[in-house]
């Protein structure tokens, strides 16, 4: 393959750049003599992140905003919107970004070019007291702004009380050692990709905290007939993660959902066959209905759409309006 030169567009945040670095060192390994240059790109996210201040220790109400109409878009593209534009300004050739923040729909001229190995999906309980979570006191104070969580945790423990958090992960995590909260939940993955995952007391099992759709992949955004940069791209591409994250925003899509609906969801391949878990759960923890699908995994979107319409039968769309 002739040299070529790419520019890979990312976040400003640590985690980013840490996620943007390791896919540049597994292009160069696969291709050699290939160059990257580094973008980084301010978000609308970025910019309400870095003005985020210590929260007041309140309850979140139950009506307000989680109950805001799903979405196709949603706010997910608060993270992704300036740097899908430079894609399609060609002021960028890539664009890294973690699956889980992105819009259940891309922009025409856009692709899902790879997948790269995902990471574990799993949330993690981190409490400075060293509590478990199982045992949360009546209540007792979580840190977590995203609606899934707080839903998640609510229908195991009804009266806790919730503190918005934003910020990156170092922000969450001396926001932690200075306020009285009991804990907080963050991905685990992010907290591996920055080697920071000592910190957590408790891993939560799937069966406890089901994560967002895509929740550890990375996505590798690129321009569809960039025939040169899709070459070199599809050598990180893990087929199997790929297949996984198709299956679980089919599953998104066609429930309408975005980051402010509580909708998570994890598929797994083995083989020819994927098993797809789904969860959409009111913000007050109940109703709360789960279920899973199996099929083959050469068509990950039909097992996404019939699961959630599997759901949206039961209610699911009584809960997302």
């Amino acid at each position: 393959m002739a040299a070529i030169h790419v520019r890979l567009g990312t976040r400003k945040s640590a985690l980013a750049q840490a996620q943007a670095r390791w896919v540049a060192e597994q292009l160069r390994a696969s291709c050699p003599g290939l160059s990257v240059e580094f973008v980084l790109i301010t978000t609308t996210g970025d910019l309400s992140d870095a003005s985020a201040r210590i929260p007041e220790v309140n309850p979140l109400p139950v009506d307000g905003l989680q109950r805001r109409p799903a979405s196709r878009g949603g706010l997910k593209s608060l993270f992704t919107k300036e740097i899908e534009e430079a894609l399609l300004d060609n002021r960028i050739d890539l664009a890294v970004h973690s699956l889980k923040d992105m819009a259940a729909e891309i922009p025409r001229g856009l692709l899902l070019a790879a997948v790269p190995a995902r990471e574990d999906p799993r949330d993690v309980w981190i409490s400075k007291r060293k509590g478990s979570f199982q045992d949360l006191s009546l209540g007792a104070t979580v840190a977590t702004s995203a609606i899934r969580r707080q839903a998640q945790v609510r229908h195991q423990h009804p009266a806790v009380e919730f503190v918005a958090l934003r910020g990156n992960v170092d922000t969450r995590l001396k926001k932690l050692e200075i306020c009285e909260w009991d804990g907080m939940i963050l991905a685990l993955a992010g907290l591996k990709r920055l080697g920071r995952e000592a910190v957590a007391t408790e891993i939560l099992s799937l069966d406890v905290m089901l994560p967002a759709i895509g929740q550890g992949a990375l996505a590798i955004e690129a321009r569809a007939g960039d025939t040169a940069v899709l070459e070199v791209v599809k050598s990180i591409d893990d087929p199997d993660s790929h297949l996984a994250v198709r299956a679980e925003r089919a599953f998104l899509k066609t429930l309408g959902g975005s980051c402010q609906t509580p909708i998570a969801a994890y598929a797994q391949v083995s083989g020819d066959l994927l098993t797809l878990q789904g969860l959409v759960v009111d913000p007050s923890g109940n109703p709360y209905l789960k279920a899973s699908e199996a099929g083959s995994a050469n068509n990950p979107e039909a097992i996404g759409q019939y699961l959630a319409t599997a759901l949206l039968g039961r209610g699911a769309d009584k809960i997302l309006k």
